[in-house]
Formats: structure tokens, sequence, C-alpha cells
């Protein structure tokens, strides 16, 4: 074995870079990664956008993606879910986040 080789460095090295394509380009924050592992299948950016839009505040989308994960089976606990709304209201929605006390969670990135 020569100097500074680690055969363990190297498979965990090849496997990170064979799992690399699979990662959404750009995914910076662990609501972004969420949604896009769990909700993009079914969710493109239309159903955002449409006019019949379930989502009109903060409290209902917050309340959307709790009733999705919860159909989806996820049991995400209530940070994920506060991730997923944070990162669907700063990207898409853009609306007031109401004053509720999950909201002092720090966002995980």
């Amino acid at each position: 074995m020569t100097a500074g080789f680690s055969p363990l460095g190297s498979v965990f090295g090849i496997t990170l870079g064979a799992l690399a394509p699979l990662l959404p380009a750009g995914a910076e924050s662990r609501g972004e990664l969420l949604y896009a592992t769990h909700c993009i299948a079914c969710h493109t950016s239309q159903v955002h956008w449409r006019d019949k839009r379930v989502a009109t505040d903060w409290s209902s989308l917050k309340a959307q993606v709790r009733q999705w994960q919860k159909s989806a089976s996820l049991a995400w606990p209530d940070r994920d879910i506060l991730n997923v709304t944070r990162y669907l209201n700063e990207s898409i929605y853009r609306f007031e986040e109401a004053v509720d006390p999950l909201t002092s969670l720090r966002l995980e990135r």
C-alpha cells in the first residue's frame, strides 16, 4: 500500500461520486432536499401556480405540507414540515410567515 492511499477512502469517494448525479442540482436547504426527494415526482412547479391552489397563506401552505407528508406516510417531524414550508414559501409563494412556536426553529442546511 502506498503512503496516503486509503482503500476505505477510495470506496467512499467512488460511492459518493456515483451518487452525485442523483442529487438535485443546487439543493442547499433541508426543505429543498426533502421536497426534491419526496414531492417533486407528483408536484411540478405548475401545481403551485394553478388558479385554484389550496395554499392561500402561510398557515394553509403549512397545513398542505403537513397533510401531504402524512398522505405519503413520511412521518416528518415538525422541523421538517417547517423546512419544506419555508422552502416553498421562499421559492414560490412569498406569504408573510405567521407567528408560530416552530418559527424559532433553526433551518437545517
